[in-house]
């Protein structure tokens, strides 16, 4: 992982009474470059709600108390910052609890800190995701707040379906990107399903996006699925 000027600004809540612990965590991620900031878990929660963190890493059980009864009232009141949940509770039922309850990760204890830094950085990385409002590849730009797309001057109109389809690439640019997932992440369904909505929904993409003579901004790879040809 590598050390960047972004990380620097960002700051992050430590709920975690387990004092060694909670130094070996401090130590790793400012020597990542982030900003680790000590708290309780009340003191945690009025930081969230005024937007004081970019994220929390949150013990399951804090003297005695259940962090993720406040982390469920957080989550009711509408404040979205993310939480790394970690835990001695390591069955699934109880990481299902967790993720039910508000976290968007669960790490078990023990862990090794490179391990719960990845997670740090693919939160962090999520959360920079949703703050994105324009998205684009070559003369392509999507607004996700106009909810608009463009190609170069013309202005090109989408159903829903195809605005979100589109995103995906977007947002997904140099991957290879299979039918599976897209059944899953745009149609958001999750189990195995036979059928072709997936290919006609890009046919039907592509005819719009893409500009005659020129190669589609869709790719199809052969036996894997398509990836977005941002040099088209």
């Amino acid at each position: 992982m590598t050390r960047t000027a972004s990380n620097r600004t960002q700051t992050i809540l430590l709920v975690e009474d387990e004092g060694e612990l909670a130094h070996e965590i401090k130590i790793e991620l400012e020597r990542l470059g982030y900003l680790v900031r000590a708290a309780s878990i009340a003191e945690a929660a009025d930081a969230a709600r005024v937007g004081d963190a970019a994220m929390m890493i949150m013990d399951r059980i804090v003297f005695g108390e259940d962090s993720l009864k406040t982390l469920e009232v957080l989550r009711k009141e509408g404040i979205k910052v993310p939480v790394l949940v970690i835990s001695a509770l390591s069955s699934i039922d109880e990481k299902v609890r967790g993720l039910k309850a508000g976290g968007d990760d669960y790490l078990a204890k023990p862990f090794a800190m490179v391990e719960l830094a990845a997670r740090v950085e693919v939160l962090l990385r999520r959360l920079e995701d949703l703050r994105t409002t324009k998205l684009r590849a070559g003369d392509l730009e999507m607004d996700l707040i106009e909810q608009t797309v463009y190609r170069g001057e013309t202005r090109i109109d989408l159903l829903p379906r195809e605005f979100k389809l589109l995103e995906y690439f977007l947002r997904h640019q140099g991957r290879v990107i299979t039918r599976a997932m897209l059944l899953q992440e745009v149609w958001h369904y999750h189990f195995s399903i036979e059928t072709n909505v997936v290919d006609v929904h890009i046919s039907n993409l592509r005819k719009k996006i893409d500009v005659r003579g020129t190669p589609s901004l869709i790719l199809n790879i052969r036996g894997a699925g398509f990836m977005l040809n941002a040099h088209a």
